[in-house]
Formats: C-alpha cells, sequence, structure tokens
C-alpha cells in the first residue's frame, strides 16, 4: 500500500492526486460524511458514496498525547494519520502516510491562518514546501452555514465543495451530515482528510469561543 502514496503531490493536466491515484475519477464524485455527536472508538467518521456504499472510515485515538484520526479505506487499511501537533500556535495538523507519525512519512500540513468569528481559513502546505510562503492548498470554511470550499493553490480554481445537509433525521439520531462534491480528477481521500481537518479545527474554536 506505501507505494501507492506518494511523498508530494502528482499533477498531470486535469489531476490532483495527495494520498493516491485510485482515490481520483474522470467525473465529479458526490459524496455523504457523516459524524455522528456522541461516538467512540471505529466509525467517528463515516464517508459514503450517494448510495450509502462506505468509502472511508474514520478512527479517532482518544489516549494519546495529541488529537489522532485514522482514515481508512473501505475495508479498513489506514491511509493516513492525522495529528495535531502539540504547543502549534497556529493549530498546525499534519498528515502522515498510513498509520505513521514518523516525520520522514509526513505528506502534508494544515495550518489556520485566520480567526474571524464565522470564518476558518486553513493553508495546506505539501512535505516538499518546506518553506510555507506559498500554500498549495486553500481552505475556505463559513461557520454560519457549516460549508467550505477547497481552492488549488493560492488562486480561485475550486477543487472541491462542502456543505452540510440539515434535517429533522439528522437532528434526532444526533448525526452531523455533510454533502461533498469533489470535482473530476481530484484525489477524494485527500479531500476527506481535509474536512476532518476542518471539522476538529472548527470544533476546538467554537467551544473556546463559548468558554
Amino acid at each position: 500500500m506505501s507505494g501507492l502514496i506518494p511523498t508530494q503531490m502528482q499533477m498531470t493536466p486535469g489531476q490532483v492526486v495527495v494520498v493516491g491515484r485510485q482515490f481520483t475519477e474522470a467525473y465529479p464524485v458526490t459524496t455523504v460524511i457523516t459524524k455522528k455527536a456522541f461516538s467512540l472508538g471505529n466509525g467517528e467518521f463515516n464517508v459514503t458514496d450517494i448510495n450509502g456504499n462506505l468509502i472511508f472510515s474514520v478512527e479517532r485515538y482518544f489516549f494519546s498525547t495529541a488529537a489522532r484520526h485514522v482514515l481508512n479505506d473501505a475495508s479498513g487499511i489506514p491511509l493516513v494519520t492525522l495529528r495535531r501537533k502539540i504547543f502549534s500556535a497556529h493549530r498546525r495538523w499534519q498528515v502522515f502516510k498510513g498509520d505513521s507519525t514518523d516525520s520522514k512519512d509526513l505528506i502534508f500540513n494544515v495550518v489556520r491562518f485566520s480567526r474571524f468569528q464565522y470564518k476558518t481559513n486553513l493553508n495546506v502546505f505539501l512535505a516538499s514546501n518546506t518553506d510555507e510562503n506559498v500554500p498549495d492548498f486553500l481552505v475556505k470554511g463559513e461557520h454560519r452555514d457549516a460549508s467550505c470550499t477547497v481552492y488549488l493553490g493560492n488562486s480561485s480554481a475550486v477543487i472541491a465543495q462542502m456543505q452540510k445537509q440539515r434535517s429533522l433525521k439528522n437532528l434526532l439520531l444526533h448525526k452531523d451530515t455533510y454533502g461533498v462534491t469533489v470535482n473530476p480528477g481530484v484525489d477524494g481521500a485527500f479531500i476527506a482528510a481535509l474536512i476532518v481537518v476542518l471539522r476538529e479545527i472548527t470544533n476546538v474554536h467554537s467551544s473556546a469561543a463559548v468558554a
């Protein structure tokens, strides 16, 4: 599996690959990300297609020195590990290959760069972008409607979008559900990892605001 996961972004015309080329499609892909409000162990987040078939799942480890999540494929194989870097003034998250947290397996960093009341904006830097002067991707989130847009580099080129799905059923079941559209040729596992990080950073910021 490690041979399928690159150490840096692979760019070909019409493709953005960060985790693996096998997670891209030649057409727009709509997925559903569901998070239960009260969940322990496996299945904190599930990513399914529009027919309910599992694509990815996210496992959270509670007993760790820093928040850590593992994004698995549908068969339970770890694809990437997401870890909040402790003592980070900029709310930095690091994403590694498989279930590793070794620096040599780092794929990308996610850093919050704005702290407005109704927005969470993130810079995404690939591991090869060590000076971090210009982001490789931008994530712009809106707290008000729980939406976000992912851009390629510091540009207006959209590669994915997310919108919260509000329904009485979700409210009664204590679930947060998001509809995600991933553009053709864009790595769906990468987008899923970004949205999990955004969700975690937004939760921390919201809790701090309430406190």
